[in-house]
């Protein structure tokens, strides 16, 4: 029961929304997030660390076709779910100084792509998944194109049609497996496991491609990516906060739970390709960010950069690679959240994202300057900050899947660094910017957004063994998966 009603509930919310527009549809949708939250925590306090799948409700749906809503809990969705339902309340209450028209349309929308993401997350039915991952789509593209900026409604368009256009490749390749299950056929994540890895290694190899396609488009990794930094630009601040801190998300899962587990010897065959691509795409990002003259288009090349790590190592298939991209995925989910609400405070106040004409602001909104310093520091990962956890993990794997891939993608951190404190000394030191003159602190508001983050960057890199704990029986089950399908290799 837990699980459904972290899927229906946010949906109830949003339709009450949509069919009653309260004059207060922002402190109502804050509230239902908030409950919410607090109903992802006790999953979190219950969840049993050293089971499998958990919160389990499997009840046919289309019977006659073997579609159940089938959908429950692992360690490794069990903290995807209680990222997306932190960062949501979160998002919504950066938004309090904001002001949209039609918000009951707005907050519906943000609530609605809440119930469809954990879907995503928690969804055991290969047809379930593939309308959990449609359906988070339809919010999101509202979003960009009624509440988006100049040029929205193009960028959109090539935003839905990139998505839309892989999550066909992704429908393809189920439906097939689906078709080689035996008997009356299913769309059971069992069943499509067992029927993938009976397939032989050149059907395989097609089903990768077909599911990798859609995961790579939605992270996105190079050459997928093209959509991204203009889409992150031009969508509205908590639009660009869902669509980074996690909606990506959904592709790295899609790999950890629909990929590897499904077609072992498609993933051997080719997962080198897709780890060499996601590498190549760390230090593309990062090279075009280190050039980039606005400080939200920074952020959205970093941000490449960061997932193309977190790819690379799910494709060492090794312990530490997966531990790693689980736990850098909440990190970096909570950490770019927070970049792009300091981007939206600077743009706000001193209406420009430009670095050129920024300079000075520390000097004015020394708080302001003294956040944004803690969230940078993680996102380039420095020791004792959560950015520091996962990116140390992935590297390691990288470093012993081929020691000169995981020196590259080593360049992550170099250039990160590199890109990040020159933007926050351009925008934060030097003498005051005529732009920034009647620049003012962090409100009230602000300081209960960015506050609670500061705390959990620094917690999740003193102590993120209770995180990995709650992931570890999962990834194991994973690479049980793998080492039985190699056994039968060699």
């Amino acid at each position: 029961m837990l699980t459904t009603f972290l899927i229906f509930f946010p949906l109830l919310a949003a339709l009450l929304l949509f069919a009653f527009r309260p004059q207060s549809a922002k402190a109502i949708a804050l509230g239902a997030s908030i409950v919410e939250f607090s109903v992802s925590l006790i999953g979190v306090f219950t969840f049993d660390k050293t089971g499998g799948a958990q919160f389990m409700v499997n009840v046919p749906w289309i019977a006659s076709a073997g579609i159940h809503f089938a959908v429950g809990m692992d360690g490794i969705s069990l903290l995807l779910v209680l990222l997306t339902t932190l960062l949501v309340p979160f998002i919504i209450l950066s938004s309090v100084e904001s002001r949209y028209d039609k918000p009951h349309t707005f907050f519906g929308l943000i609530l609605m792509m809440q119930m469809a993401l954990v879907g995503v997350f928690t969804a055991a039915d290969g047809f379930l998944f593939y309308i959990f991952w449609e359906l988070a789509l339809i919010p999101i593209y509202f979003i960009c194109l009624i509440w988006g900026g100049d040029n929205r409604g193009k960028i959109t368009f090539k935003f839905f049609v990139y998505t839309l256009a892989g999550s066909l490749f992704m429908l393809v390749a189920l439906v097939y497996l689906y078709l080689q299950t035996p008997g009356s056929h299913s769309f059971d994540i069992s069943a499509l496991y067992a029927a993938g890895k009976a397939l032989p290694a050149s059907a395989q190899s097609i089903i990768f491609w077909g599911l990798f396609v859609a995961f790579a488009i939605k992270m996105p990794v190079f050459p997928f990516h093209t959509w991204q930094p203009d889409t992150y630009t031009v969508a509205p601040t908590q639009g660009t906060m869902l669509l980074s801190g996690i909606m990506l998300k959904m592709g790295i899962y899609g790999v950890i739970r629909w990929l590897v587990p499904v077609v072992p010897l498609g993933v051997a065959e080719w997962g080198s390709t897709a780890l060499i691509l996601s590498v190549i795409g760390i230090v593309y990002a990062s090279c075009i960010a280190l050039v980039q003259k606005d400080l939200k288009r920074l952020i959205a090349y970093s941000s490449i950069a960061h997932v193309g790590l977190i790819a690379a190592g799910t494709f060492t298939l090794s312990k530490i690679g997966i531990q790693g991209a689980v736990i850098q995925m909440l990190s970096h989910g909570i950490i770019v959240f927070a970049l792009f609400f300091i981007v939206d405070i600077i743009a706000e106040r001193a209406k420009t994202r430009s670095l050129s004409e920024l300079g000075g602001i520390r000097n004015v909104a020394p708080i302001l300057a003294t956040v944004f310093i803690i969230v940078m520091l993680g996102s380039v990962a420095l020791p004792l900050t959560s950015g520091f956890v996962g990116e140390f993990l992935l590297i390691n794997s990288l470093v012993h899947y081929q020691i000169w891939i995981g020196a590259v993608a080593g360049l992550t951190m170099i250039l990160g660094a590199v890109y990040m404190l020159t933007a926050f000394q351009k925008a934060m030191s030097g003498e005051v910017s005529y732009l920034a003159t009647g620049f003012t602190d962090l409100t009230w508001n602000e300081k209960m957004v960015l506050y609670p983050i500061v705390v959990l960057i620094i917690a999740i890199g003193v102590y993120p063994a209770p995180l990995l704990a709650i992931s570890e029986p999962a990834v194991n089950d994973l690479l049980l998966i793998i080492s039985d399908v190699t056994a039968q290799i060699k």
